[in-house]
């Protein structure tokens, strides 16, 4: 794909390159919009947060929260930030244009305004892109949920560091507080830090050492020494059979896989071919009485069937669980979000 000559002029004029890396990122960005927005017709127009909730959030300890949510397109408030991901040029014009009507009526301005898109293949995901704001700052920060910190950078990939779709499910393991948690898939070791606050041992793994170095920054964020959290770097299927052969158990475990994805040795994962294999290998290492999440955003999946599919692995193991699902968060519309279970193992 070869941009025009009046849309390189477009980018120039739009994006407002800060760096040469910037430059690349956005003229990445224009030709995967360009080609996978063709024909597509009107998203729905976004949903705003409503009047006085970003004070309740405030209030309640939560400065990362959605902003606005529409077909093709959200907005998040991260901290003093604001990331607005989108599929296409028309819903980011949309967006820009509806965060600055919305800012108005809240009286509260972002420092600085990011842009992600969002292409249809993995391989086009770029880091976001400064669109307004104070180019000078550090592109790392700090936000909070229920007072609990978390650091973000906006420069280390597609995703930033926290998915906000999973607040409900984390103040759900504050209030669990397990003993011994199993974090698979753990990207920055959010879950983990909120056990760890609640006495917990913990156990992070992902194949990204990156992450789990970054899950380290996050526990040091809360004051939480390293002593009783262990961080492995490894193929989480590859993994769960050794643990089960050492004899560990835990009374929580985490499972929230990617869609689509390579393990070690370039191993083929996709989710809904994989994961009764990922939820089989982890009730073995489920001790007694155990909450597992189960959790995906592959939208080939929903609720009903990460529960069919739990329901067919209990009984296979000869385990018992009763099964259950969180509310949806406020600032988030019914259907949106990752697809969560919680299994309750007894």
């Amino acid at each position: 794909m070869v941009l025009k000559k009046n849309q390189r002029l477009w980018i120039a004029e739009k994006a407002q390159p800060r760096s040469s890396i910037d430059l690349v990122n956005i003229m990445r960005q224009a030709e995967s919009m360009i080609r996978h927005t063709a024909f597509r017709p009107p998203s729905p127009p976004a949903k705003w947060l409503e009047s006085g909730l970003r004070e309740e959030f405030e209030k309640a300890g939560t400065t990362a929260h959605r902003l606005a949510t529409g077909g093709d397109g959200w907005v998040e408030r991260l901290g003093d930030d604001v990331m607005i991901s989108h599929k296409n040029e028309v819903v980011l014009t949309e967006l820009v244009a509806g965060l600055t009507a919305w800012t108005a009526k809240e009286s509260w301005k972002p420092a600085r305004v990011f842009t992600r898109f969002l292409p249809l293949k993995n391989a086009d995901r770029v880091s976001p892109v400064l669109h307004s704001g104070d180019e000078t700052l550090p592109v790392t920060t700090v936000v909070t949920e229920a007072g609990i910190r978390y650091g973000l950078d906006f420069a280390t990939g597609y995703s930033h560091g926290l998915f906000l779709d999973q607040r409900a499910n984390r103040a759900k393991l504050a209030v669990l507080r397990p003993k011994k948690l199993l974090n698979t898939f753990a990207y920055t070791c959010s879950f983990s830090v909120v056990a760890a606050l609640g006495g917990a041992e913990t156990l992070s793994v992902d194949l990204s050492r990156k992450s789990l170095d970054r899950g380290k920054q996050n526990l040091a964020l809360n004051g939480i020494a390293e002593t009783k959290h262990r961080f492995v770097a490894d193929d989480t299927l590859e993994l769960l059979p050794k643990l089960a052969q050492r004899g560990e158990r835990f009374d929580s475990i985490i499972l929230d896989p990617p869609t689509f994805s390579r393990g070690n040795n370039g191993r083929l994962w996709q989710v809904e071919q994989h994961f009764e294999d990922l939820l089989r290998a982890a009730l073995e290492v489920a001790g007694p009485k155990c909450a597992i999440l189960l959790s995906t955003n592959c939208t080939k999946m929903d609720e009903a069937g990460l529960e069919r599919q739990a329901r067919a692995c209990a009984k296979l193991k000869r385990r018992t669980a009763d099964y259950s699902r969180t509310n949806t968060p406020a600032d988030f519309p019914v259907g949106e979000g990752a697809k969560t279970v919680w299994m309750m193992v007894r």
